[in-house]
């Protein structure tokens, strides 16, 4: 039945559900296993058909790269850092940030200076309207003083006076509007040639001053941004290095604990071994004479008929056991040819487990499966009830899975397991079997209309 499951990747849910743990586990692998090797057989299919006919492309085609050759032939290849002028990447990164520092104090630094440019430009505006305002008041001192002396003089004394005056204040006038004038324009000359030469060679100092300090800000900042960067990086792969180290020792121990129970399970069954001293026993006595027990007439071999992956319905469930299974003598005691105490019909999980819900720890049953051609061992564990799936073949009978142990009888899967674990890790030994609950038994379809057995109630 495995074989069938990865044959064609696939298994029912309702199958899945009859698995152990243990077992869903174990498939999981065998499936992942198959489309491993799936996968490389396609893998190694591809490279020898592209080794019997390699693909050629036109260089004109679309999506085609012709990479360049070296003196050798081959693709010609760069590694950064092999060459003798090749500088590290780190001094390439620390002279791209100072690039860039530098570049951004300047921007800075542009700003300021047209900044200091529009408040000197503003401040001389303001002394050019001063000077204005002061010309404009000196023209009208002038007119009020001509008006008052026309007002206090004879017509004709008035005129020379007038005219006296006027041409003495006409003088006087130009004269000092000459020197206003000289003053003004010296004065505007030597703001613009000292105090604004001065303020501006001041200003430009200042800004090349401040584009240099803000640089080296700039800088120092991208320094520590990168020596805090280096230094999460190296904790962060101190801690996966730890991390690594850590599930290293973890996955070490799992496999010593692993190796450790693998060595337990070889000793188990080489004990188990040894209980088939009786049959060499019974060889020693029917040397001596002593004949053995013959087997039941019920354990011939039944050859096995080729059927789908699992049953349809109950009907074919049963149709199976009496045809493949009952001849073999399956769910009777070889001892008492009765019906086995643990054997029940075809149950449901659900209906086996509540007959186990109040049973102690290693009570057990053994159930006809419904889902698939063999048989469900129901256990009785501390917290739960688990349930282990057998498969049978024409080799024997075995739990689903590989490298498992191959029985010749269902009687014997039993028996082993009353003395050895089903799985290491559970401890699963069959202790207490338990019977039938109701009348009639739940196996009356597949074993009572042959043989009349005595069920404990």
């Amino acid at each position: 039945m495995l074989q069938q499951i990865l044959q064609e990747m696939y298994i029912d849910p309702e199958l899945l559900a009859e698995l152990s743990d243990e077992q869903k586990q174990v498939l999981f692998v065998k499936m992942r296993e198959e489309q491993v090797r799936r996968w490389k057989d396609s893998e190694m299919k591809l490279e020898i058909e592209d080794k019997k006919n390699p693909r050629k492309r036109k260089p004109g085609r679309k999506g085609f790269v012709k990479f360049l050759e070296g003196s050798d032939g081959h693709e010609w290849v760069w590694v950064m850092g092999d060459h003798s002028n090749d500088r590290r990447i780190e001094d390439i990164l620390e002279e791209e940030a100072k690039t860039d520092a530098l570049r951004k104090a300047e921007l800075e630094m542009e700003k300021l200076r047209q900044y200091e440019e529009k408040d000197l430009k503003e401040r001389l505006e303001l002394e050019q309207q001063d000077v204005e305002a002061a010309k404009k008041k000196l023209e009208e001192e002038i007119r009020r003083k001509k008006e008052e002396a026309e007002m206090y003089q004879s017509i004709k004394e008035a005129r020379m006076v007038a005219q006296r005056l006027e041409e003495e204040k006409k003088k006087e006038e130009q004269k000092r509007v000459e020197n206003l004038r000289l003053r003004a324009c010296k004065k505007c000359e030597d703001l613009q040639q000292s105090s604004f030469a001065q303020e501006r060679r001041v200003s430009m100092e200042k800004v090349e001053k401040a584009k240099r300090r803000r640089s080296n800000e700039l800088y120092v900042r991208w320094k520590e941004m990168r020596r805090q960067i280096e230094k999460t990086a190296e904790e962060e792969s101190q801690e996966v290095e730890d991390n690594w180290h850590f599930r290293e020792k973890q996955a070490k121990e799992a496999e010593k604990q692993m190796q450790t129970l693998a060595k337990r399970a070889r000793e188990e069954h080489r004990n188990s071994l040894r209980l088939t001293s009786g049959v060499i026993s019974a060889a020693s006595a029917f040397a001596e004479g002593v004949k053995p027990p013959l087997p039941p007439k019920g354990g011939t071999k039944v050859s096995r008929k080729k059927r789908s992956m699992r049953p349809k319905n109950k009907d074919d469930v049963v149709k199976w056991f009496l045809e493949e299974e009952k001849p073999q003598g399956v769910g009777i005691d070889p001892k008492t040819k009765a019906v086995a105490t643990w054997f029940h019909g075809v149950i449901s999980r659900v209906d086996a487990e509540l007959m186990l819900q109040s049973k102690t720890l290693g009570a057990f049953l053994v159930r006809v499966s419904e889902r698939v051609w063999g048989y469900t061992i129901s256990y009785r564990a501390e917290d739960r009830c688990k349930h282990f799936l057998i498969d049978t073949s024409e080799a024997g009978y075995q739990f689903f899975g590989a490298n498992q142990v191959l029985h010749a009888s269902l009687h014997e899967v039993i028996e082993f397991h009353k003395n050895n674990p089903i799985t290491v890790m559970g401890g699963e030994k069959l202790r207490h079997p338990v019977g039938q609950s109701k009348d009639p038994p739940d196996y009356q379809g597949l074993l009572q209309s042959k043989i009349l057995e005595s069920t404990s109630l």
